[in-house]
């Protein structure tokens, strides 16, 4: 556990407890959150994407919400050089910097100190590609990808318009392969001497139950109205297609009715959160504490607290 500038994160499945993990560990611990989810971001899409409420922040600052246009562009790369000014800054003023996300590859990339190959962009390209997936389809567009980038194209669904477009323009640009310019992005020294909570449930259906439940909560704080507005405004591609936008529109549309479509927003979150799920589990860093075993969400954050205490000697 190297580097000087001490770090913690809370990491974990999608209705997990994340979020208010967090903001407890930064009232015990006096720090300031940094969010690593890579929808939060985007200024407007609140209920959808479960960003933190007032009431719930609890007075404590959260970084790196609610700061992106809706059709903006935003790569990991910049989650980076932003997490680690905010990281700077909270150090600065001797607080602890708490990461908290399910984003794995924004957690991973930030304390990892990885740099970023210089991968180039054309806006002019990138529309044409567009254009192309709109009147072709995702999926002719990425057979086109398996032909130059079959490793890139694995990872990928038809539905993936901003990874697949993503692909193509690199692959034209630079003739180089995304995955390529992936492979020669790097680790550098360690920056941080960090510790990484990640929050289990041993019975899974205990977290798919705060899923559903959560769905619940949504569709009561307004989520079908906010989806219906970004629809009727045709918002950026990438915010439509976040869970809790896309299921909702076939009902919009007049193609299911709402119980259907809500029971499939229920299950793609769960689906979501086994993929959150498997790409932490990878992560061989992470302390594990198990929320179903715990009596109160105090037990949870007094156990969070002391592994984080220890690693970071604090």
């Amino acid at each position: 556990m190297s580097g000087g500038i001490k770090v913690a994160a809370v990491v974990g499945a999608t209705a997990s407890g994340k979020t208010a993990l967090a903001v407890e560990l930064a009232r015990r611990l006096d720090g300031e959150v940094i969010s690593a989810d890579s929808m939060q971001i985007y200024r407007g899409l609140s209920v959808a994407t479960a960003k933190p409420t007032e009431k719930e922040m609890r007075g404590i600052p959260h970084y790196l919400i609610d700061f992106v246009p809706l059709d903006g562009e935003f790569s990991v790369a910049q989650f980076c050089e932003l997490g680690h000014k905010a990281i700077a800054d909270i150090t600065a003023r001797g607080k602890l910097p708490i990461v908290c996300g399910g984003t794995g590859l924004y957690v991973d990339s930030l304390l990892n100190n990885i740099i970023f190959a210089d991968i180039p962009s054309d806006e002019a390209l990138r529309e044409k590609l567009n254009a192309e997936f709109d009147e072709s389809g995702g999926e002719a567009l990425l057979e086109r990808l398996r032909s130059i980038d079959p490793e890139t194209a694995s990872k990928l669904s038809p539905a993936d318009r901003k990874r697949i477009v993503r692909a193509l323009e690199v692959y034209e640009l630079s003739g180089t392969t995304l995955s390529e310019c992936n492979r020669r992005s790097r680790a550098c020294p360690d920056r941080y001497r960090s510790v990484i909570i990640g929050i289990g449930y041993r019975d899974r259906q205990k977290l798919y139950d705060r899923i559903n439940l959560r769905v619940d909560l949504m569709l009561q704080a307004g989520l079908l109205d906010e989806v219906r507005q970004f629809y009727s405004e045709n918002a950026g591609k990438t915010v439509i297609q976040a869970i809790g936008c896309k299921e909702l529109l076939p009902y919009l549309r007049g193609e299911q009715t709402l119980d259907e479509a809500v029971e499939k927003l229920k299950r793609e979150t769960r689906r979501f959160a086994k993929r959150q799920l498997t790409w932490f589990r990878r992560n061989d860093k992470i302390i594990w504490i198990y929320a179903d075993e715990c009596d109160s969400s105090g037990s949870l954050a007094a156990c969070a607290e002391n592994e984080i205490r220890s690693a970071l000697d604090l």
